[in-house]
């Protein structure tokens, strides 16, 4: 028994040490960075970024471009920078981007753009037309606009194309591809588990449901989504010729046509680019370098030209942006802009999904603050919930009965949910390009009782009416899917009527352009779903005009941040820039190694797998109704 004792107590001691050794090095390290940000925090202004007197302003994007960032816990975001880990999803906020490029053009310290979009991610059609309409507006002040890399995706290349000289690498890539819908569809493999799928919906087109009823698209759903598609297509070639001078057919839609004309070029994707005038000039990475040099100099190391990157530039603006993120208002006469972006979901949701109680707080602030004379509901949402898009809905009209107008900015997607809560606005506008309409609802449970059955696992029991012990483990009876049908219906004709009420249309002119059928922002003006098409600023100088406000000031109500939270955020961000500052851990280079946007096969299926599961996994409305346009993507 001794030796046994000595034993157990020889492990325990050990385990202890182990145990005290690894709480030693934990706080260890969070001390050392604690007092690294402490002293960042003391020497924040002699680490300030300083734009160089004669310089290049690099637009060097890495993610996808949003009209409002998801919410990111400070802490884990210092960790992964530290640990030098990438977000999986890094995100690029629309609103900074413009405002970079307008400070820029005013900017006597800058003298060209730079273009280095490598990093660049999804955007989407109608962002990207903004950031066009920037670029025009910068290359007004005389400067010019020089775009580099060694590959473009469609994304980037909509706005390289602004540029008023391209240079891609001569073992470069590009590949305009054109738009696209395609998706997973998941019947026989439900069939193969056993598991029963019970669909209640309203719309001919209502497609977000056909994943789990088919395995392939409806004809019904590949006319609807071809024509909008098309809408699309021709947007982009015609924004990308006018800005190249070329003709609209210059664009290889047909593939025996590219085959042709790459076997032209010697089979080089950078000769076929040259050729087709959708680049300029073909420049190594040192080529491209020295001729940047010949137009604003060298940096101060000498290795490379004069130039500061997008986010230095960003942190190194004064606040001048179009919308004042300062909740105190300044002025007597304000438009607040609230920011309606992602996925409708019920209850409390964090910044980058709409909940319905989190966004109608946000409107309530507007409706009880004196100052505040009309809203802009800026929405950036293929739908979700019928009951959180009803609850915002109810805020809408509670603005409106205050006498505050209320003008819906319709971004890239406002469908489904997304038109839901913008149809009760006096007025909506759209990009050419939104991807709008989607006017339908559906139901959907799943239950396993025959996959249960397989492993032995059956559900019984007594009750004391029809419908007690209802849920996934059972079958469900003809009765309750009577019930759950008549339940849509009634949804849907609530819709159509919440749009016919507002849009001063009868019934059957709603039903004949709802159905869940989406439509472009252009088309849905000719139908009367919208009323103007302009972008956020249209949107913004209408309300005022509404209000009748000769001068006024906007003010972007969003999720209000703590002073603890500010407080982090700027201890950590201090940190992070005295770290990487003194430590060299990131290249100071403005000609950098591409972001890969292009997954492995494998990653890539089991990312989009991952995500449609995700899709229908977050779903949480309390009659499970949902207003949503699963096929409102391009892809």
């Amino acid at each position: 028994m001794s030796a046994l004792a000595n034993f157990f107590k020889r492990i325990l001691s050990s385990f202890w040490y182990l145990f005290t050794l690894t709480r030693s090095v934990v706080l260890n390290f969070i001390f050392i960075l604690f007092f690294v940000g402490f002293i960042a925090v003391l020497t924040s202004d002699s680490n300030k970024v300083t734009v160089p007197n004669r310089t290049a302003l690099v637009l060097n994007l890495t993610g996808d471009l949003v009209e409002q960032k998801r919410e990111v816990n400070p802490v884990d975001a210092f960790l992964m920078n530290t640990l030098g880990e990438e977000d999986e999803k890094p995100e690029v906020l629309l609103a900074n981007v413009l405002d970079v490029i307008t400070k820029a053009k005013n900017d006597d310290r800058v003298q060209i753009l730079v273009l280095q979009l490598q990093g660049l991610r999804s955007a989407g059609l109608t962002k990207l037309q903004d950031v066009g309409s920037a670029l025009i507006d910068f290359k007004s002040s005389g400067k010019k606009i020089i775009a580099l890399g060694d590959q473009y995706t469609q994304d980037q290349y909509y706005l390289a194309s602004y540029a008023d000289d391209i240079w891609l690498n001569p073992q470069g890539f590009m590949l305009l591809e054109g738009y696209g819908r395609y998706q997973m569809y998941f019947k026989s493999a439900l069939e193969k588990l056993s598991i029963n799928q019970h669909i209640f919906r309203v719309g001919t087109f209502k497609s977000a449901v056909e994943p789990f009823l088919r395995d392939d698209m409806s004809d019904a759903a590949k006319e609807a989504n071809k024509l909008w598609l098309d809408d699309l297509w021709l947007q982009y070639k015609q924004d990308v010729a006018k800005q190249r001078h070329f003709a609209i057919d210059n664009f290889d839609e047909n593939i025996s046509n590219l085959v042709t004309k790459f076997t032209a070029a010697n089979s080089s994707f950078a000769d076929y680019a040259l050729a087709n005038n959708w680049v300029d000039q073909l420049k190594t990475r040192a080529q491209m370098r020295e001729e940047l040099i010949a137009m604003v100099g060298e940096n101060k190391k000498g290795n490379s030209y004069s130039h500061i990157g997008f986010n230095d530039y960003l942190n190194a603006m004064t606040p001048n942006t179009v919308l004042d993120r300062d909740f105190i208002n300044k002025s007597k006469n304000t438009v607040a802009v609230i920011i309606a972006k992602g996925t409708i979901l019920d209850g409390t949701q964090k910044p980058g999904t709409i909940g319905g109680d989190s966004t109608a707080k946000l409107l309530r602030k507007a409706r009880t603050n004196d100052n505040v004379k009309a809203v802009v509901l800026r929405v950036d949402s293929p739908g979700g919930s019928a009951f959180a898009s009803e609850i915002i809905r109810q805020e809408v009209e509670l603005l409106k009965a205050a006498g505050k107008p209320v003008i819906a900015s319709m971004g890239t997607y406002a469908a489904s949910g997304g038109y839901w809560i913008s149809a009760p606005a006096d007025k909506i506008y759209a990009a050419p390009s939104t991807i709008t309409g989607s006017i339908g609802i559906f139901g959907m449970m799943m239950t396993f009782e025959k996959s249960l059955a397989k492993m032995g696992i059956y559900t019984d029991g007594v009750g004391t009416t029809d419908i007690s012990g209802f849920g996934p483990t059972q079958p469900l009876t003809k009765g309750m899917a009577e019930l759950f049908q008549l339940s849509i219906n009634k949804g849907y004709q609530n819709f159509i009527t919440l749009v016919a009420d507002n849009r001063n249309m009868t019934l059957e002119q709603v039903d004949a352009v709802a159905q869940g059928r989406v439509w472009s922002g252009k088309k849905a003006k000719e139908l009367g779903l919208v009323d103007e098409l302009g972008n956020l600023n249209d949107a913004i100088v209408a309300a005022a005009a509404l209000a009748k406000l000769d001068k006024y000031e906007t003010l972007l109500i969003e999720k209000a941040v703590s002073e603890r939270s500010k407080f982090i955020q700027k201890f950590i961000g201090e940190t992070n820039s005295f770290i990487f500052a003194n430590t060299n851990l990131i290249a100071s280079e403005g000609l950098t190694s591409p972001v890969s946007v292009n997954a492995k096969p494998m990653t890539q299926f089991i990312s989009q797998l991952q995500a449609e599961i995700t899709k229908m996994n977050q779903f949480n409305d309390p009659q499970g109704m949902y207003t949503l346009c699963l096929a409102c993507s391009t892809q």
